[in-house]
Formats: structure tokens, C-alpha cells, sequence
């Protein structure tokens, strides 16, 4: 039997006139059976809240309550109940049942309403609609969801009657005497975080407070307002269009303001960690340096975030003691960085997206003024506030159903989010966007496959390039010096067969220098011509300086999924040097001008041909890190072989277009290692061993001489950057498919990553 779970992802819960052949009593009695124990026989609670008074916290539409019920509510008691389709029916309707019918008349006017919400009536200072507004209070763009009319009336007649979670009244005092008023955003044994009534978030250790008073009365006060004037914002709040909302204006709040200028100059701010990549260039290096090769043996765990399921591949951003992570299927959820404890969450409800043209999972934000950036498995952009979670505005960048989505974090730049999308094995075109950070706006769009009129469409035969794939699936680099953006791209389409697409197939398996105002393209290089081992191009493409033959150079690096490290002119794209990183048995080597020599034999067939590395690459998405101290690039490796085969296949965009396999050689396993290499010629300093080796494990390069890896076997490692010596691990348990981060509160190191469905924190002990 079907389960409600696969039937909610597949996104098909609709209750239709509440006809859906479900017998009256049925919903009664599984709901006595199954949630009466807290919610009382009749409803009206115990341990549990109140379901008869028509305010639903946590969503009040069909799809809602089916996921709480299906899925359990987060952060509460409520405990998921999975259930066949016909029993979820069923107990939504008796809820509905218990709330009401929900048929009572809105007869107030809308827009009169609406200028009474951000004018005379000042509820916007407190609470938001469509994107504007204040944020001490609940959201209440979806209100008309979650609560029924005769629960919002009561709410704004009576806002001490019931006090949502997130939002009840606290009163705190320190020892210094500072007095402290606002909305707990969360409260354990041991911190409290609050929303003060200047909008200012406090994260607070009890153990400093003097005083810490819970009085039973909400923030917002009783408002005096007549009949007709409640009936028309109860008509706004419940019928007005979110979406005809203007965007709210750009104006940062004084107490987190991440600007352009500090985005630029990351590396001033060791204790946060403002970007994907850790900054522009994409060193994933931090320059914090209490732990060192010689304490770093004391390294503890501090505390863990469980995300509830999936696999987990983000790496978290830090902006002034507050963590911002995203979870597999586009929640998210903002932390106090010292505890750990949840402030807000977000939760997206996903349409059923092609699975077979992605990889279920997200991997970060993009953080500019007050705002975060997401972008989702369904192909938007969304903007968050990044103190309360609230949408700001949410944008489609194509549409999910042709088969396009996007798992990885944007890049923030000068009043721009830079975003790229996952295309590859749909026959399907990857691109590059960039939009409006403000509005949410598209800017301008620049294809990875050439296009007409463009003289390097002739780079694919006959009609090819219309399903030419480049998927644009990670987030690239920035040179704001230069103001360059750099942005690398994946495999043709189909990945293991040539033949229908004879060419270089320009410009897939390249990096593409962009001008980030208008999206025109600088210079382009392609790393694998006419790729058919579904190599990609899009590795880490890092950007330094350093010396070449006696000349100080500004570089392009990167380790390539196709086993060779490049070294290029990054204001020129010139070629400058690269040699093989890894095993491989697919080119002689590459020529003066960067471009491989490829041995004959060695293309996928119908009956198979073995080359190494295998199609997930010598390395892949996993962050490779950068030591200004030691001018090595360190990186991680996979050295594994298969053997590809092609076969033919019409594109049909939106279906699976791979044209052929790789089939891993069981002989040699996947061996992985840690290598250090010379940035600026690619010569091999050390390498250090690993049972298993992953492509999507990261590593972090650190100012106290540690290097820190993670291997796909679970364990976070600690190496001395200078040698490779191994100095400490930890078992987290699960498999590890993402790069460790550094950030600091308080004067305090801390090295985060993300295990399977939990986030790990370590730190050497308290002084």
C-alpha cells in the first residue's frame, strides 16, 4: 500500500470538496486512537495544544497537517505518524471538523485593509506580509492557512489569549544591568535567544543573567479598532495577494548588515564565515590559529545539530555568533554558534522534482545586508530575513518541471545574487543568472552551451547543441579586483556518448570568466574538450597570487575531476602549466596550451573501454583549501578506474541522457588520499592516505598550521599542513559528504561539518 510520505513528495495532497470517498466517523476514530493521548478526546488538549480553536501554528491547509501528521512537527512533542493515504484524509478532515467549517463571511474590503496594515493600524512595524513589514512578531503572509476568521479576530482583540511559540514575552537582566525585552526565539536549560523590541537578537547564556521573567502577556498590544475597520484587515489578511505586495525596501538592519565590503575583505573577519567557499577567491582557508599541531589533540566536541534525515552536504555560513544551515530538501535553520541552539526554521513544501536530473540535496546560502539566499530543488531564489526566517521575496529561475534545479549555495557580490543550475543528464542547457538582490529581478543570463550566432555553436554537430547539458552546479569565484566572476561548468549531454555531438562542445567542461554587470563573457578554458567520461569542469576554480618564473602572477588553480591540475592567467585564461594530480590513463599529458593529448582507445563504446579515474572523478565538489603560509593547495583524491560503455539514445529534455555507464573496477576499490601540491606548478608534496576515498569530502586550511579533512568513512582529521602528519581524529558516525569550516565566538576557535543528517562542532577545551 502507498504510503502518505512518497504520496506528500510527489506532491499530489488535494482534498477536493472533501469528497475523496472517506466514511464520517473514520477520521474520529483514528484520531482517538492515535492523538488523544495529547490532544484530549475531544480535541480541545492536555499535553498537547488546542485543535478546535481554528489557529494552526504550524499550517493549517491540507498539505500542512498532512506533513505534521505524516511527518511530526520539528522541534515539538509531536511525533510523525506515517499512515496510509486514506487515514491521513481521514484525520484532516475530522480536524478540519473540530476548527470549524471556516464558512464565515469575510466582508470586509481588502485594500482598505491593507493600507490600515502598513498605515494607521502600524501592525507591519511588528509583523510581515509578502515581504514587508516588521519581524518581533509572527509572520502573517499565510496566516489565512494556519488560522481560522474567529481565531484571527480573536488574536488581534485578544493577543494575550494565545502566545505562539517564538514569540512569548521575556524579560531579561544581566549582571551589568542591561534590561532586555523581546520574543524568546528559543529557550533550553542553559541559553535563552531573544528578539528584542528594537528588533536586536541577544544570544544569552542564563549563567549571565541576573534576572530571566516569563510574564504571561504577548509583545503586541490590544488595539482599539472598530468593527469595520477589523473587518477589513481581517479581508486583507485573508484575501489579499501576497505576491501583489512591492518588495520591501533594502535597508539592512543596523545590528547585521553583511555589506559588499565586508564580503570583499572576508579575510579581515577570521571568526566568520561570510561565503560558501569561506571568500571570494575560494581558499577555503581560515586564518584563526589557536589550535595548532600542538594542542590540537584536545580538540573535544562542543554540540550537534540533528537536521532529521537526509544527507547532509552544507557548509554553514557564521555572520557575528549566528550559524545559518540548509537542510537536504530546502529547510534551513539559523543557530546560536557557541550552543547550537535552533532560532528559526524554514521549511519549503516541494513539488515532486525530477530526481533523476539532480541530487536531492542543498548545499548552503549566500548572505548580503540582513538577507540570505537560497535557492531550491525546484529552481527558485528565495530571499530570507536572517533574523527571523520570513520570505522576503521567492523568484522561479526556470521551471522544475522541464527537469532544472539548483543544489548549490549562490554568490553574493556588489547588490547581485549570482546563481548557476543543475541541467546535466536531462537534455537540457546550463546557464548562469544573475538577480537583483533586492527585488529579486533577473539581471542577465549567460549560457554554458554556445549559442546561435555565437562562431563556437560550430563546436557541436547538427543539432546537438540544443541539448548540450553544462550544468552551472557549483557556486563559483569572485575576483573583485578585476570585478571577475568566475564560473565553472559540467559535462555535455549525453555524457558517455560522442558521436551525435562530434566536437569540442564549447563551452561544457570549462571555467568561464563573466563580467558580472552585464553576464558577457572575458575568456573561457576548457579543460576537457569533447568530454565523454562525464568529467565536468566544475571543481573549485581558486583564485591567487603567486610567483611563476620569477614573475608575481594573478592565477586561476584547480584540481580537475579528469585527474590533471591546471594553473592558469586568470586575467587572460592563458595556460601556464598542469600535470596529472592522480592516476590516469585517458592522455599522454597536456599540450603548451592546456589541452589534453588524448590517447586513442580510451572513449566509452558499446562493448567497453577501462580508463581511470572513473567517472566521479579524481576529485569533485568537496572544497580543496589553500595555505598562504606554505603556498600549497591541498586537495582531495579518488583513484579508482571503470569501464565506460555508449549506447544510443534519443534526447527528450526532461528524461534521463546519459547515453552510457561507468562501471567501477571492485579490483582496486576506491582508494582516496589528502595530497598536497605546489599551487603555483602542481608538484607533489605529500600525500596521505585514506581506506576510502571520496570526491565529496572537503578539506580546510588553517592559520595554526592544522589542515583539516574529512574522509568518506566518517572521520574528521587533522593533519600538520606542512607535512601531512596525522595528528587527531573523530568518528562522527556517519558518512561524511561535505568540508569543514572554521569560525570563532567570544575569542573562541570552533571547526564545524556536517555528518550524514547531523552537524558536529569541535573546539579545544575552555580556559
Amino acid at each position: 500500500m502507498k504510503i502518505v510520505t512518497l504520496w506528500l513528495a510527489m506532491g499530489s495532497f488535494c482534498i477536493s470538496a472533501r469528497a475523496q470517498h472517506v466514511q464520517p466517523d473514520a477520521g474520529r476514530q483514528l484520531f482517538v486512537k492515535l492523538c488523544s493521548s495529547c490532544h484530549g478526546d475531544t480535541g480541545k488538549g492536555g499535553r498537547g495544544s488546542d485543535l478546535t480553536s481554528g489557529q494552526w501554528r504550524h499550517g493549517g491547509s491540507d498539505q500542512e497537517l498532512a506533513l505534521n501528521i505524516t511527518k511530526g512537527i520539528k522541534g515539538t512533542q509531536m511525533p510523525p505518524f506515517p499512515m496510509p493515504e486514506s487515514d491521513v484524509r481521514a484525520v484532516v478532515l475530522f480536524l478540519h471538523g473540530l476548527a470549524g467549517s471556516g464558512s464565515e463571511p469575510v466582508v470586509g474590503d481588502p485594500e482598505r485593509g491593507r493600507e490600515a496594515f502598513f498605515g494607521g493600524s502600524r501592525c507591519a512595524t511588528c509583523h510581515m506580509f509578502g515581504g514587508r513589514g516588521g519581524i518581533l512578531g509572527p509572520d502573517l503572509t499565510n496566516i489565512a492557512s494556519q488560522t481560522k476568521l474567529a481565531g484571527l479576530r480573536k488574536a488581534i482583540l485578544d493577543p494575550d489569549a494565545d502566545l505562539r511559540s517564538g514569540f512569548e514575552t521575556v524579560e531579561a537582566t544581566t549582571r551589568e544591568g542591561s534590561a532586555i525585552r523581546g520574543a524568546a526565539k528559543h529557550e533550553d536549560t542553559f541559553s535563552v535567544q531573544i528578539l528584542d523590541e528594537h528588533e536586536r537578537l541577544h544570544l544569552l547564556r542564563k549563567d549571565t543573567l541576573a534576572s530571566l521573567e516569563h510574564p504571561r502577556k504577548s509583545l503586541m498590544p490590544a488595539i482599539p479598532v472598530g468593527a469595520e475597520a477589523l473587518d477589513n484587515l481581517l479581508a486583507f489578511l485573508t484575501r489579499f495577494d501576497p505576491a501583489a505586495i512591492q518588495p520591501a525596501p533594502w535597508r539592512p538592519a543596523p545590528d547585521f548588515n553583511v555589506t559588499y565590503s565586508r564580503l570583499r575583505n572576508a579575510g579581515a573577519e577570521p571568526q566568520n564565515w561570510l561565503t560558501y567557499w569561506g571568500n571570494y577567491p575560494g581558499t577555503h582557508y581560515s586564518p584563526l590559529a589557536s589550535i595548532t599541531p600542538a594542542n590540537v589533540g584536545t580538540l573535544a566536541s562542543q554540540w550537534s545539530f540533528q537536521f532529521g534525515g537526509g544527507q547532509v552536504e552544507t557548509m554553514p555560513l557564521v555572520v557575528d555568533g549566528l550559524m545559518f544551515v540548509t537542510g537536504p530538501l530546502n529547510n534551513a535553520d539559523a543557530l546560536d554558534a557557541r550552543t547550537g541552539s535552533p532560532i528559526w526554521h524554514y521549511a519549503r513544501t516541494l513539488p515532486k522534482v525530477a530526481s533523476h536530473c539532480t541530487v536531492m540535496t542543498n548545499r548552503g546560502f549566500a548572505v548580503l545586508g540582513d538577507r540570505l539566499f537560497m535557492a531550491t530543488l525546484d529552481a527558485h531564489l528565495v530571499a530570507l530575513n536572517a533574523k527571523s526566517g520570513n520570505v522576503i521575496w521567492d523568484i522561479e529561475v526556470e521551471d522544475y518541471q522541464k527537469g532544472f534545479s539548483i543544489t548549490h549555495a549562490p554568490l553574493a557580490i556588489d547588490g547581485k545574487i549570482i546563481v548557476g543550475i543543475t541541467a546535466g543528464e536531462c537534455a537540457l542547457t546550463g546557464f548562469v543568472d544573475a538577480y537583483d538582490a533586492a527585488t529579486g529581478k533577473r539581471l542577465w543570463r549567460t549560457y554554458s552551451v554556445a549559442q546561435p550566432g555565437d562562431p563556437n555553436r560550430a563546436t557541436w554537430a547538427g543539432d546537438s547543441a540544443q541539448f548540450g547539458g553544462g550544468p552551472t552546479w557549483m557556486t563559483g569565484t569572485f575576483d573583485s579586483d578585476t570585478n571577475t566572476l568566475f564560473w565553472a561548468t559540467g559535462n555535455p549531454g549525453p555524457d558517455y556518448n560522442g558521436q551525435p555531438r562530434a566536437g569540442d562542445n564549447l563551452y561544457t567542461s570549462s571555467v568561464l570568466a563573466l563580467d558580472p554587470d552585464t553576464g558577457k563573457m572575458k575568456w573561457w578554458f576548457q579543460f576537457t574538450p569533447h568530454d565523454t567520461h562525464d568529467w565536468d569542469g566544475t571543481q573549485t576554480p581558486m583564485l591567487i597570487d603567486a610567483t611563476v618564473r620569477g614573475t608575481k602572477r594573478k592565477l586561476l588553480v584547480t584540481a580537475n575531476r579528469n585527474a590533471f591540475y591546471y594553473v592558469l592567467d586568470r586575467t587572460t585564461g592563458e595556460f601556464i602549466t598542469g600535470q596529472p594530480f592522480a592516476k590516469q590513463t585517458w592522455a599522454k599529458g597536456l599540450d603548451d596550451k592546456g589541452r589534453p593529448m588524448v590517447l586513442p582507445g580510451t572513449d566509452p563504446t558499446p562493448e567497453g573501454n577501462y580508463v581511470c579515474p572513473d567517472a566521479g572523478g579524481a576529485a569533485n565538489w568537496g572544497a580543496p583549501s589553500y595555505d598562504p603560509a606554505t603556498s600549497l593547495f591541498y586537495v582531495s583524491v579518488k583513484e579508482t578506474c571503470a569501464t565506460y560503455t555508449s549506447v544510443d539514445k534519443v534526447p527528450e529534455p526532461g528524461a534521463g541522457f546519459t547515453g552510457g555507464g561507468a562501471e567501477v573496477d571492485p579490483k582496486i576499490g576506491e582508494p582516496g588520499f589528502i595530497r598536497a601540491l605546489e599551487a603555483a606548478t602542481g608538484k607533489l608534496r605529500w600525500s596521505f592516505p585514506m581506506q576510502t576515498g571520496s570526491s565529496a569530502t572537503g578539506n580546510l586550511a588553517t592559520g595554526g598550521g592544522v589542515l583539516f579533512a574529512a574522509s568518506a568513512d566518517g572521520n574528521l582529521i587533522a593533519l600538520d599542513s606542512r607535512t601531512g602528519r596525522h595528528l587527531w581524529h573523530y568518528q562522527t558516525g556517519a558518512r561524511i559528504v561535505s568540508s569543514p569550516i572554521s569560525y570563532a565566538v567570544d575569542g573562541r576557535q570552533y571547526i564545524a561539518i556536517a555528518s550524514q543528517s547531523a552537524l558536529f562542532t569541535f573546539a579545544l577545551p575552555s580556559p
